[in-house]
């Protein structure tokens, strides 16, 4: 189906997708840190739709074709100071965006999945929302808490150059923007699992076209910090939860995927060894085998609720070796 759009309200119009049949369950896909919908791949889409599900992918505010807010943007030494004041909204605002999107599109109760800086919205959707889920996902992402999921200090210089992007000058030039992509990307990447760098040019030079606004990933970053340290929030978690993290992700330390599953009772924490900060191909098969296994499971039993306390021990899914022919042309996922 053909890009859409959908008023949120408050001054937010939000543009989607949609695959699979609308009679469906709707699995709702959030991305990341200055991220487009359309690093959810088309072909992820479409392998996820063909499991039973109406799948929506978005463009949250600030990036892509939906509303880009307006004032003066976060500078980066108040980010890299990580003040909270620099912050024009928080997730909270970004959870109501999704609310209203689900709410406007009639798509309630949805499976929610959430991908870096989407899986801290869907974790705030999930917390202060509770009927619009049937179930959650939450992929490489984290609490909010500072002691846990914090980057490699190798990733501060590549990230600063993508912030600083167009912010002399007017916007970067399309080769410019590229580049500094797939630099980012060649740093936070899978390291045990292959990587296509044509398909990753490809998402940048895509992304380069929908949209290239320099302030909207500063707006979004100064929203996470804002946002906080949320793991007293995710206590109020009641929708069956699967935390997904890669064992090799530079950007948000495995740390944060467990410290997640450790905040939401009776989460379940899948481990997936050599994966990074990035969707790649050669990990679809199993990823979409986990959220539709997931989601069957939270659609059979919708009555049951978590019986373990937060801080107990997530409950892991330690890696399984990917079959040989599952190691094909990856592609770029969020960057944060």
């Amino acid at each position: 189906m053909p890009e859409q759009f959908c008023d949120v309200g408050r001054g937010v119009t939000l543009c989607y997708e949609s695959y699979g049949d609308p009679a469906d369950p709707t699995a709702l896909l959030i991305m990341g840190l200055g991220t487009q919908m359309i690093a959810w791949h088309g072909d992820f889409c479409e392998e996820l739709a063909g499991r039973g599900f109406h799948v929506v992918r978005f463009d949250n505010r600030d990036i892509g074709r939906s509303t880009h807010m307006q004032g003066r943007p976060p500078t980066i030494p108040q980010l890299l100071r990580r003040d909270k004041h620099a912050a024009a909204y928080t997730l909270a605002d970004m959870a109501e965006d999704t609310s209203g999107l689900l709410g406007g599109l009639q798509l309630e109760p949805a499976h929610v999945i959430g991908a870096s800086m989407g899986g801290m919205i869907a974790q705030t959707l999930a917390a202060r929302h509770p009927q619009l889920l049937r179930s959650l996902v939450s992929i490489m992402s984290n609490t909010g808490r500072l002691r846990t999921g914090q980057p490699s200090l190798r990733i501060y210089p590549q990230f600063i150059r993508r912030l600083s992007l167009g912010r002399r000058g007017g916007p970067p030039d399309r080769e410019t923007f590229v580049a500094a992509a797939e630099g980012l990307f060649a740093t936070i990447g899978s390291t045990g699992v292959p990587r296509d760098p044509q398909d990753i040019r490809e998402l940048a030079e895509t992304s380069y076209d929908r949209d290239h606004d320099p302030n909207g990933t500063s707006r979004q970053l100064a929203a996470i910090i804002a946002s906080g340290d949320r793991t007293a929030e995710l206590a109020h978690i009641t929708a069956p939860t699967l935390v997904i993290h890669g064992t090799a992700d530079p950007l948000v330390a495995y740390s944060g995927g467990r410290a997640t599953a450790r905040a939401i009772p009776g989460a379940r924490l899948m481990s997936i060894e050599g994966m990074g900060h990035d969707l790649p191909r050669a990990i679809w098969p199993r990823l979409i085998d986990a959220i539709a296994r997931h989601a069957r499971r939270a659609d059979e039993h919708p009555e049951r609720r978590p019986d373990e306390q937060p801080g107990s021990p997530p409950q892991e899914q330690p890696e399984r070796h990917l079959p040989q022919q599952a190691a094909t042309t990856p592609v770029a996922g969020p960057l944060g």
